[in-house]
């Protein structure tokens, strides 16, 4: 599945308690899409903005960092494909992710983009990351994405950065406090839906 590789490492000191998985959303049948053949304008500013039941926030993109990837999550947010999604994987301290329609994580677009993060990658508060399975290439994005919600160290650059949040962080600490520690599958214990992302630049 699509989950951060450190995730069982970081919580197996917190014992391995089941948490009961909340659902409220049907979830959707995969799909198989294209991925885009053309990169940002990097001279741009792109941003997404994520209007949750929880509040917004908003994410600066960085294209250069990451293009293939920023340019496939503009595509799919142009398309709805996050429109009325879960965060399905929250863990305390941690992380938020989402990108899953499926709401299984195993669900993506059908493609997998690669931008193979730098070594001296760092993932602080507030950074956005594309999650990947411990199988694929350092890089590999499909549509789930996670935020930092604390730093970690400790966490390798396998995982492309596609941006930081630069508003709405106090909605996405909010977010994250809807996870059981001691869940090594970071299982929400309360849905929150992501309405409507948009893709914007200037």
């Amino acid at each position: 599945m699509r989950r951060l590789a450190l995730l069982l490492v970081v919580l197996v000191a917190a014992g391995c308690g089941g948490g009961k998985k909340a659902t409220a959303l049907a979830p959707r049948a995969p799909e198989t899409l294209k991925p885009p053949t053309a990169q940002l304008d990097a001279s741009k500013q792109w941003t997404l903005t994520f209007a949750t039941d929880r509040g917004t926030f908003i994410v600066a993109l960085e294209p250069r960092v990451s293009p293939r990837a920023a340019a496939s999550l503009v595509a799919l947010a142009k398309r709805g494909y996050f429109d009325n999604t879960i965060f399905h994987r929250i863990v305390p301290g941690f992380v938020i992710q989402g990108g899953d329609p499926t709401q299984s994580g195993n669900g993506g677009p059908g493609y997998t983009t690669i931008d193979t993060p730098p070594s001296s990658t760092r993932y602080v508060k507030g950074i956005v990351a594309m999650a990947k399975t411990g199988s694929e290439p350092r890089g590999a994005a499909g549509s789930q994405f996670f935020v930092m919600t604390g730093a970690a160290p400790s966490l390798p650059p396998d995982y492309a950065v596609v941006g930081k949040v630069t508003s709405g962080m106090s909605v996405v600490d909010k977010i994250g406090e809807f996870g059981d520690a001691t869940d090594p599958n970071g299982a929400p214990t309360r849905i929150v839906v992501v309405q409507h992302v948009t893709a914007a630049s200037r």
